[in-house]
């Protein structure tokens, strides 16, 4: 298996997989999507919503926006508090989504959450966790595509902003050594 770097910048990556099968591309490409862990804000607690918006509405909205998760330091057990107080009238962005934590934050501060009218006060505070693709859509680093022609594969990586596309590529490849492991052991005990 040979890997061609086309192009890769912070949000984009295309590259070439030479001797390989369709099966494993697909592979690559699924555990990319769903097997890369990263950070969203999972809960939401609202103390005070006086917007015409329902809770749950907002706290999809608010777990949507994709978080900065940083390659090393953290572990699925680490949840990051963030805070959302806000007045209006005002158009309330990602970007008043606030947190003691400086590694992790809005990968895009300029995501709308919803525009409040004058004298409407939304307080909610929500709690960020590590999850994968497979348990929710949310937890998604990025968009992964390939085309095959003549036996190569073309992929398209185009990162949310949580880490860099090759960072991506890099979690899925240990992501899939590991379940080969696991694989290799189960298919030990039969």
């Amino acid at each position: 298996m040979k890997i061609e770097v086309l192009e890769s910048n912070d949000r984009v990556m295309r590259f070439n997989l030479k001797d390989a099968s369709s099966a494993y591309a697909n592979a690559l490409r699924r555990a990319a999507m769903s097997m890369v862990p990263t950070f969203a804000i999972d809960t939401v607690t609202f103390y005070e919503n006086t917007t015409p918006m329902f809770d749950e509405y907002i706290a999809h909205r608010i777990g949507l926006v994709p978080l900065v998760t940083p390659s090393k330091g953290y572990t699925e057990k680490d949840e990051i508090l963030f805070t959302l107080e806000a007045i209006g009238p005002a158009k309330v962005l990602s970007s008043s989504l606030e947190t003691k934590d400086k590694e992790v934050t809005p990968a895009n501060g300029n995501i709308p959450l919803i525009k409040m009218a004058e004298n409407q006060h939304l307080r909610a505070e929500g709690k960020a966790r590590m999850g994968t693709g497979s348990r929710h859509s949310k937890f998604q680093p990025g968009l992964v595509t390939f085309e095959e022609n003549n036996g190569v594969f073309t992929f398209y990586v185009e990162s949310f902003g949580q880490m860099p596309p090759k960072e991506i590529i890099s979690k899925a490849l240990d992501a899939l050594k590991e379940e080969l492991k696991e694989t290799a052991k189960d298919a030990k005990k039969l």
